[in-house]
């Protein structure tokens, strides 16, 4: 979800909120990220059970890319984006290419950010000196690739990356369809094995 550039985000329980959470431990109204300067804080709004940001307890803090924001039992990893991934067309109207540090923005982050644009095109990773390769048509997963790896358990391998780069080059087209899952059923099979593993 985008934050707005100028007034706030409420988070919490509440319908009312502009990003409501289901988790039955969060408050109706838990925390709030303000714009301040150029940056973005969290503050906790009085909830029942805190705030938490890469696992401590917060009343107020700034935020940077990559913190894990917890609200009850739900997570959120704030991204601040460059404004290639804001603006993905250059002024006569081409699309561009997107690029950054895993690190900074989880894969799962940038999958979520081309699925909600609806982009096509080829999504690469370098990771541990390992290439690996997405294709999406239209913001849906159609084809992956790693050294071992292909369709499906690629796109799996390729969630797991904390580190290294990645690239979108926009109207690439898959050479061949054999993924047939939303971003969203990807990333919940990642998260059950993640949760397996442990």
């Amino acid at each position: 979800m985008a934050l707005p550039s100028n007034g706030s985000l409420v988070i919490g329980r509440s319908r009312s909120c502009e990003l409501t959470l289901k988790s039955l431990d969060a408050s109706r109204r838990h925390a709030e990220i303000v714009n301040v300067g150029g940056g973005y804080r969290i503050r906790d709004l009085g909830s029942s059970n805190g705030t938490f940001v890469n696992g401590d307890p917060v009343d107020e803090r700034m935020l940077k890319t990559g913190d894990r924001i917890q609200i009850g039992g739900e997570f959120i990893t704030f991204c601040e984006l460059d404004q290639a991934l804001d603006s993905p067309e250059t002024a006569d109207g081409e699309a561009k290419s997107i690029r950054g540090e895993l690190a900074e923005i989880p894969p799962f982050a940038v999958l979520q950010m081309l699925e909600m644009g609806n982009k096509s095109g080829l999504l690469e990773l370098d990771f541990d000196g390992e290439p690996a390769r997405l294709w999406l048509w239209e913001g849906r997963p159609v084809h992956a690739e790693t050294k071992a790896q292909q369709g499906f358990a690629a796109a799996i391998a390729i969630l797991d990356a904390n580190t290294g780069r990645f690239s979108f080059e926009p109207n690439r087209a898959a050479p061949k369809r054999t993924i047939k899952a939303s971003i969203s059923e990807l990333l919940l099979e990642a998260s059950r094995r993640l949760d397996e593993a442990s």
